[in-house]
This record gives structure tokens, C-alpha cells and sequence, in this order.
């Protein structure tokens, strides 16, 4: 089953937000329309705009009201991205070149700078200091997360706590807030507005846990980029930092990879295959499921209607993704 089959009722609504980014990130520019067209043609979950949809159900559901919130949520996660490639020296981005690659970190850091301006012109549609607010705190969580990452670059010594309070403000906070401002921008209970927020938390954590795992299961063609990826790029993860912690040995050989300046594919094969069998992998899925446990349990209080539904198996399909 694929992820869109579980939220497949929301399929129009789904199109709108799509044609709603499309008229988003028009420029009069055109080196600012091709490269906003070019990061947002490469396609995407758009799992941030569905959970503001699910989340809006538990309230007043107006498609044409909270489409604006769902498009600016979507817009901060692709500016992101679009920075994230830069920093990262990412020449492919879900099986594409990236922005960077395509024309040069130049275009590239002013079309996420724009990008990110046409967050905060949807955003202003609403009146909601409530709104503003936690899409600031958001915006700011995220930079403080790019930013340890770049502090954390080739750092072998840090630990678990540093590892997810990272992946909390790189990738949960705008999950969990997507969940909640569906329901903040439909006017629903406060109680269910922390329900959707905290959801979205764990469900979020245990994403990128998994995201994290793949870099080392999946595939080029899975991934739409070399696996092993995350470590050329100087960024541990949580498979990697269980191997490094529990074996001296493995501390010593992926230190020895990681500074070295010319990386071979045999030598990525061979630390992928050192994380594998230090039981990294295994430690990660159990951590993963912890959070998913947390998630469903954040859904028990909220009314039994089918975004409900919608929002377990999505839950359970995160747990069980192998690409």
C-alpha cells in the first residue's frame, strides 16, 4: 500500500493545496520561477499539508480557509530544503539535481529565502496571533537544529540527548506543528489541539529515526541519493552513533573514513556493513517504535472519525517504511 492510499478521501483537497503552491512560488523573475518550479516539480510526500488537513478535521473543515496554512507549512519545509542542499553539498535531491546543483548555492540560497517569504505572505492571511506564533517558534527551533548540525559536523563524541534534540528541531517540530495549526486554523477544543500537537511529535521523531535508518538499508534509487549519504556529509546519526559507542573498533575505522579526502565507494560499502552488524540498525527501530507507541497513545482522546483512522495508519505505515 502506498502512503497516499491512506489519506485518498483527501485526494481534491490534496490537488487544491498542489495548484495552491504552484501559484505560491510564481515569480515575475524567471531564474526565481524556474528553480522554485524545479525544487517543487521534484515532488514530495506533501505529508505536512496532509496532517494539517487531518488535523483541521477535528474542527470547522473549510478546504478554501485552511489551504493557506497547509501551503505555508509545505513552503518552510521546501526553503529548508532548498538550504539544507547547500550547506550539505547536495547534488541530488529525491532523484533530481537540486537547486544548487542546477544553477549555484547563489540562485539557491536567495530561492529559499524567497520560498520562505511566501510562508510568511500565506501566513498572513490568518489574524490568529496564536498562528504567527507558533510558526515563528517553529521557524526558530529549525535554525537552532541546522545550525547543531553544523556544530555537530565529524563530532564522534556526541550523545543520544544531542542526537535527538537535533532531529526534534530539524524535523518533528514542523510535523507536530502542522498537526496542531490544522486544528488551531479550524477552531478546534485546545484538548485536541494538544492531542494533534504531541501526535505529531513522536510521529515525527520516529520519522526521521527511520529516515535516518534507510541511509543505511536503502538503495540510490530508494533514497534518490547515495546511501550512506548522512556520513559523507560529516552528519551521525543515531545507527551510527550506537555502532561508534558500543565498539571501539568501529569508532576507530568510521573516524579514519569520515576525515579521509577521497572517499571510495568500497569504503562506504564497508562502513555501511560495520553499522549493520554493530546492531545499530535494531537499536534505531526499537527507539522508532517507542515514539510511534507515544503517538498512538496521543490519539486515544480525540473523537473517533476517520482523519483519526487516517492518522494511525499513517503512523503505521512511517513504522514499517523501507524506502
Amino acid at each position: 500500500m502506498k502512503l497516499a492510499d491512506l489519506y485518498m478521501f483527501l485526494k481534491s483537497d490534496i490537488n487544491k493545496i498542489e495548484k495552491e503552491l504552484e501559484r505560491s512560488v510564481a515569480a515575475e523573475h524567471p531564474v526565481l520561477k524556474d528553480a522554485s518550479l524545479h525544487l517543487l516539480q521534484a515532488g514530495g510526500k506533501r505529508i505536512r499539508p496532509v496532517f494539517v488537513l487531518l488535523g483541521a478535521k477535528f474542527g470547522n473543515y473549510d478546504i478554501e480557509r485552511i489551504k493557506h496554512i497547509a501551503v505555508a507549512l509545505e513552503l518552510i519545509h521546501m526553503a529548508s530544503l532548498v538550504h539544507d542542499d547547500v550547506i550539505d553539498d547536495a547534488e541530488l535531491r529525491r532523484g533530481k539535481r537540486t537547486i544548487k546543483a542546477q544553477w549555484d548555492n547563489r540562485v539557491a540560497m536567495y530561492t529559499g529565502d524567497y520560498i520562505f517569504a511566501k510562508a510568511i505572505e500565506k501566513a498572513a492571511r490568518f489574524k490568529n496571533e496564536d498562528i504567527h506564533r507558533i510558526i515563528s517558534q517553529a521557524m526558530h527551533e529549525m535554525c537552532l537544529g541546522e545550525i547543531e548540525q553544523i556544530r555537530d559536523q565529524y563530532n564522534w563524541d556526541q550523545s543520544l540527548k544531542t542526537y535527538l534534540r537535533r532531529i526534534k528541531r530539524k524535523t518533528a517540530l514542523l510535523i507536530a506543528v502542522s498537526c496542531q495549526l490544522g486544528a488551531v486554523s479550524a477552531g478546534a477544543a485546545p484538548k485536541e489541539q494538544s492531542r494533534l500537537y504531541h501526535y505529531g511529535y513522536n510521529v515525527g521523531m520516529s520519522y526521521q529515526i527511520i529516515d535516518d535508518i534507510l541511509d543505511f538499508t536503502g538503495t540510490e534509487k530508494e533514497l534518490g541519493k547515495p546511501a550512506g549519504s548522512d556520513l559523507l556529509q560529516g552528519n551521525i546519526t543515531l545507527p551510527a552513533l550506537y555502532a561508534i559507542h558500543k565498539n571501539e573498533d568501529a569508532y576507530q575505522k568510521m573516524s579514519h573514513f569520515i576525515e579521509g579526502s577521497k572517499t571510495k565507494k568500497d569504503d562506504v560499502d564497508s562502513v555501511i556493513e560495520l553499522v549493520k552488524n554493530s546492531g545499530g540498525i535494531e537499536y534505531s527501530k526499537e527507539l522508532s517504535k517507542k515514539y510511534l507507541k507515544k503517538a498512538y497513545l496521543s490519539l486515544e482522546g480525540l473523537p473517533d472519525i476517520p482523519a483519526k483512522k487516517s492518522l494511525s495508519n499513517i503512523a503505521s505505515y512511517i513504522g514499517g517504511r523501507d524506502h
